[in-house]
């Protein structure tokens, strides 16, 4: 800086004044230059900070669906099982031989298997609700992450019905003709003594039973709904991963 000034005032003393406007627009332009490369600098720093924190949300966001997607595999093939279980459940009830139904037959009826998937919602919940939203660049990526929480609580909600149905529907009309000895294992309790006291099952009214029938239909038909909205979920998630492995990957 003192160079300049040194200069600035040689040319001022010397009286040439044309000189002196070239040299102070000279300046001028190199100050000019000086700080567009500090800000090109600047703003390579912060696209390079910006990347780090884009990469360890993708990369957080890849595990969570990889995670679910394992999840939902072993749901799609629950409910087919459990489906499939009801149907031939149905399919008894309109045997003529109610009264003549084997041990496996016995438990297809009292069959009330559920295990609810529980999803992964902390990563996108994350970036949904916080200023991560705004590091993620692919337009396609933002939708699919901003539409992803309304698919799970879809999700939430029919595992929700299913769990109804079962726990205070279904459970009570079987109790109602249908022993829980029945239902124990040999290693809780000694089943030959209990069954002493116990009131016999008795399977063919429970098969009757309006109560029992209607909420096996209501219980096959929103497990045919989740089943489908597993699917659905399930390629929904295949394809955010995708575009997530797309951008780790660029």
């Amino acid at each position: 800086m003192r160079l300049f000034r040194k200069i600035r005032k040689k040319l001022l003393i010397s009286g040439k004044i044309k000189n002196y406007v070239v040299y102070a627009l000279g300046e001028i332009l190199l100050i000019v230059i000086g700080v567009l490369i500090a800000w090109k600098i600047n703003n390579l720093n912060e696209l390079r900070k910006n990347r780090i924190v884009e990469v360890k949300i993708y990369e957080s966001l890849n595990e969570e669906l990889n995670s679910n997607l394992v999840l939902l595999d072993s749901s799609i093939a629950s409910y087919t099982k459990n489906r499939e279980a009801i149907e031939a459940t149905i399919d008894l009830i309109m045997t003529e031989q109610q009264n003549e139904l084997g041990t496996d037959e016995k438990n297809t009826i009292i069959n009330v298997d559920y295990k609810p998937t529980q999803l992964h919602t902390g990563a996108i919940n994350s970036v949904n609700t916080t200023n991560k939203f705004e590091f993620i660049e692919g337009v396609l990526l933002k939708n699919l992450i901003a539409a992803y929480p309304n698919e799970l609580d879809n999700f939430e909600n029919q595992e929700a019905k299913i769990k109804n149905i079962i726990v205070n529907r279904l459970q009570p009309a079987i109790e109602k003709y249908v022993s829980l000895i029945d239902i124990l294992t040999k290693r809780e309790f000694n089943l030959n003594k209990l069954q002493t006291f116990s009131v016999e099952s008795n399977y063919a009214q429970l098969l009757q039973s309006r109560e029992y029938q209607n909420c096996l239909v209501d219980r096959l038909l929103q497990t045919e709904i989740q089943l489908t909205n597993a699917k659905n979920l399930r390629e929904k998630t295949k394809i955010m991963a995708f575009q997530l492995h797309k951008e780790l990957t660029n």
